[in-house]
């Protein structure tokens, strides 16, 4: 996986827009867009300060690999431990951007049902 490939999977995780990357890095988005696909290269300032704001070393990123993020053999999230290191932050955001979510539908589920059964009782 290329470098801008990685940066792209780790500002996802993180939920954040390349319009948020761009505008913290004074570029446009298209410009930024072009890092990421591998069109431009990026310069090892770029690639701190890229780093920074996804609050990871520049390592990290060229460490990153999804398969290993996204590989249960590899994270056990029941008592917290998850023993990969340079993707620990990354793994604990996901995991509590999951838990918002479960518990987010697990609201509309119940909202959905008291509609439904109040419908059917008149």
């Amino acid at each position: 996986m290329e470098i801008g490939q990685r940066i792209k999977k780790m500002r996802e995780l993180r939920n954040i827009t390349q319009e948020h990357m761009a505008d913290k890095l004074d570029t446009t988005q298209q410009n930024y867009s072009r890092w990421e696909k591998g069109d431009i290269e990026l310069t090892v300032s770029r690639l701190e300060q890229i780093a920074k704001i996804l609050d990871v070393r520049p390592e990290d990123i060229f460490a990153f690999d999804e398969k290993v993020v996204f590989n249960n053999n590899y994270c056990n999230f029941s008592d917290n431990s998850i023993g990969i290191g340079a993707n620990q932050s990354i793994l604990q955001e996901l995991k509590l951007s999951y838990v918002s979510r479960i518990t987010s539908l697990e609201t509309e589920i119940t909202r959905l049902h008291n509609l439904l059964e109040k419908a059917l009782s008149k």
